[in-house]
């Protein structure tokens, strides 16, 4: 029989990946730990070198989120795989959900529960900022939820979320709290237990420079919740999250806390605005307003063409308003910063060349 699709000529030509410095708001670039292991044969995913593995995660896991929940594992979904499967477990038809909006992932969550049959309401903060706990109280008295959902830390506004006080006052009120830290665990403090958090997960391609594809996630025993999942992924998350436990939680969150800090202070060194508020700032995701004039666009495609540097810009609510730059994991260093400094600086120089920088950006 005659085959009339023909194999594609360009399957022909030798795979080519250029070696990019991610610094945008994920994934970040991975450790030659965490490669190497990709790099190893696979298994089936019910051998038992695989469960010995799954195993390790688990351990690793539980240390990071600070819990000692049973239900500590890893999905082969994306981040947006875990929050599906914290609400659509925690949730359902005609359940109230609160959403706790502090920008993108806030209106996305609200879009899921909807599609699950949720009676959606949203709490929101104004922009910038994140929600405060007396805010956060009224509204869980208005609407009486089931549910609380709240992103720790959103890559959209670069806005920190505080959690402290949110789990007690959810258990007075009946209500399951879930928490997206796709983009703020390791960057900083996150204690599952200690703050009552009833289900959460997060993000391996962020400051844990694992692959994506592969959410670890964590549900309590008020929150209880087997599919073929990728051996080499496994093997990828298994070594970024050994890498993290070697470094210590305080020292991940301090590398962090540090580098952000010395990145803020070279954005406003050159006279840069930041988009959120100084006590809401997120340390892993900056978000930098576009100045009066600069196409945010053309800054990012020249930062990637001439220097293979990521910088991104807005998403959702912040889209086209802001520069979104990323430290996380490898890239959370003093010299990644003053590099994605000079090359940002350079961007903006190149495609607005009148820009007027503060006197000491030639420092930098």
């Amino acid at each position: 029989m005659e085959y009339r699709v023909s194999a594609p000529e360009v399957l022909r030509e030798p795979l080519v990946v250029p070696d990019k410095l991610l610094m945008g708001p994920g994934p970040s670039n991975a450790h030659p730990r965490v490669l190497e292991a990709m790099s190893r044969p696979i298994l089936g995913h019910l051998h038992p070198e695989t469960l010995k593995i799954m195993d390790d995660i688990k351990a690793g896991m539980r240390y990071l989120f600070q819990t000692n929940n049973a239900a500590t594992f890893c999905l082969s979904a994306s981040g947006h795989g875990g929050m599906e499967a914290t609400l659509c477990n925690l949730l359902e038809d005609g359940d109230v959900v609160l959403i706790g909006h502090t920008g993108h992932w806030g209106d996305r969550a609200a879009d899921m529960a909807s599609r699950y049959g949720a009676d959606v309401h949203m709490v929101r903060a104004s922009s910038g900022s994140s929600l405060t706990l007396a805010e956060i109280k009224r509204a869980i008295e208005t609407h009486r939820p089931s549910v609380l959902f709240l992103t720790q830390g959103d890559s959209s506004t670069g806005v920190l979320q505080p959690l402290e006080g949110v789990g007690a006052l959810c258990r007075a009120n009946d209500c399951l709290l879930i928490v997206d830290t796709v983009a703020s665990l390791g960057g900083t403090p996150f204690h599952m237990d200690r703050w009552e958090i009833d289900a959460v997960y997060t993000g391996s391609q962020k400051v844990l420079g694992a692959p994506p594809g592969i959410t670890p996630i964590s549900f309590n025993h008020r929150a209880v919740y087997h599919h073929t999942i990728s051996s080499t992924l496994l093997y990828g998350l298994r070594e970024a999250i050994a890498l993290a436990c070697a470094e210590s939680i305080p020292s991940l969150i301090a590398r962090h806390q540090d580098c952000a800090k010395r990145l803020y202070d070279g954005l406003l060194g050159i006279g840069l605005e930041l988009y959120a508020q100084e006590r809401d700032r997120l340390a892993t995701v900056t978000t930098i307003r576009v100045p009066p004039g600069v196409d945010w666009l053309q800054v990012s495609q020249y930062a990637m063409k001439t220097y293979l540097v990521e910088i991104s810009g807005g998403l959702g609510p912040t889209a086209g308003q802001v520069f979104r730059i990323g430290l996380m994991g490898q890239n959370a260093t003093s010299e990644r910063v003053d590099r994605v400094l000079q090359v940002f600086r350079d961007a903006i120089k190149a495609v607005k060349p009148d820009f007027a920088f503060r006197r000491n950006a030639s420092k930098m």
